[in-house]
């Protein structure tokens, strides 16, 4: 006899991802919204403490499929960002810098301001740093977007992620220091993970790029190499606790300076990215609780919206110097809304480490559900407004 119980439950993930493939197309025929914004949508309503149709315990399996699509995803990021060009206009660099640090200063003072915990303060300001490159990405893509805004979104969300990543990581270990009073647990918390997460991404970009240049494809489909490459990448970092957001940018980066091509009909990575795609934004809000999203909406909002000044401040100081117009450094900050996806992929890298901050929180919850569905839409119509979707044409 079938266990209609073992069944439903072995089923949920599979049949969870079709209905959100589906609904998904039907919107976005019938309203041309970005569709991770429905598949978001579609994992919050199904999640455990929701509808309680998924499983309520995330296995450790799920959470490297999800790394592993956020992998293919910054990898692609990483191989569009030209370092040369960095060094040619380094005002872009500074850019960054600049408003990832007043997001950190401004979202921590306003935390303090409502009496959060120091400690928790600090990690909601260095996560608050980030733009996420995984809904930047998609929506890129699926808008066939192009222009001076479209890149340099995706440049200042690429090095968002590593500032995040660096501070975050040091403040875990500080926290760990604290707790333990062991400095070399806290050292390899932070440093060491870092920068071994950075080696590993540059070994497997070389090794990647010698492989192909031996077989003869890197005038060719190299897709399938690289798919492979990062589903190693992805699951080696995450067997040894390092960090698979630095290793994939890091690999997509040296792929990207060692000449290995990549064109446009094999960004996405075809069929198989499209599916991890689901899988990811359906993951990412499928981990989120009502009652945590209840609890913190009030803080969540005024976390949005201090980040989102902050960032469209930091942004347009810069834009004339760097070479581009007010109206479009307006635009690019308004674009760097997206945190969800890598936010969430941190915290639950973290709880897999050992270290639970998710239910400290609370406030992240909510702010993470409203710019998983809302942020999409949002950088959608900054590329229409920036003219760089031709599909697509105001009325």
């Amino acid at each position: 006899m079938i266990d209609l119980t073992t069944l439903l439950s072995d089923m949920a993930w599979p049949v969870t991802i079709l209905i959100a493939w589906l609904v998904g197309e039907y919107v976005y025929q019938r309203a041309k919204l970005p569709r991770i914004s429905v598949y978001a949508f579609v994992g919050f309503l199904l999640a455990p403490s929701q509808t309680g149709f998924l499983p309520h315990t995330q296995s450790a399996t799920m959470l490297l499929l999800a790394n592993i699509a956020f992998g293919l995803i910054l990898f692609e990021c990483g191989y569009r960002i030209n370092l040369r060009w960095l060094r040619t206009n380094p005002w872009v660099a500074v850019t960054s810098l600049t408003e990832a640090a007043l997001t950190f200063i401004t979202v921590y003072l306003l935390l303090t301001w409502f009496n959060q915990p120091s400690s928790s303060a600090l990690l909601l300001a260095a996560l608050s740093m980030a733009t996420s490159p995984a809904t930047i990405i998609r929506v890129v893509n699926e808008q066939r977007s192009s222009g001076q805004v479209t890149e340099r979104v995706l440049y200042l969300s690429a090095l968002n992620c590593v500032l995040a990543v660096f501070v975050f990581k040091i403040i875990v270990g500080l926290a760990v220091f604290r707790t333990s009073g062991n400095i070399l647990e806290a050292t390899y918390s932070s440093l060491v993970v870092l920068f071994a997460s950075i080696i590993l991404g540059a070994i497997f970009g070389t090794f990647t790029s010698g492989l192909l240049r031996f077989t003869k494809r890197t005038s060719h489909d190299s897709t399938l190499a690289f798919t492979i490459a990062i589903i190693c990448l992805v699951s080696l970092a995450h067997s040894l606790k390092l960090s698979p957001v630095l290793a994939a940018l890091t690999f997509g980066l040296s792929a990207r300076h060692r000449r290995i091509v990549l064109n446009s009909s094999q960004r996405g990575f075809g069929a198989l990215g499209d599916l991890l795609s689901i899988l990811l934004f359906v993951f990412i809000a499928a981990t989120l609780e009502w009652s945590q999203v209840i609890a913190g909406i009030g803080l969540g909002l005024a976390i949005i919206a201090v980040r989102l000044v902050t960032k469209i401040i930091g942004i347009s100081l810069f834009a004339h110097i760097s070479g581009t117009s007010w109206r479009k450094g307006l635009l690019i900050g308004m674009a760097m809304t997206p945190i969800s996806a890598f936010v969430i992929l941190v915290l639950e890298q973290t709880r897999y480490l050992g270290i639970n901050l998710v239910d400290q929180l609370a406030p992240l919850a909510a702010a993470a559900l409203i710019v998983e569905i809302l942020g999409p839409i949002l950088v959608q119509r900054v590329l229409i407004w920036a003219h760089e979707v031709p599909e697509i044409k105001e009325s």
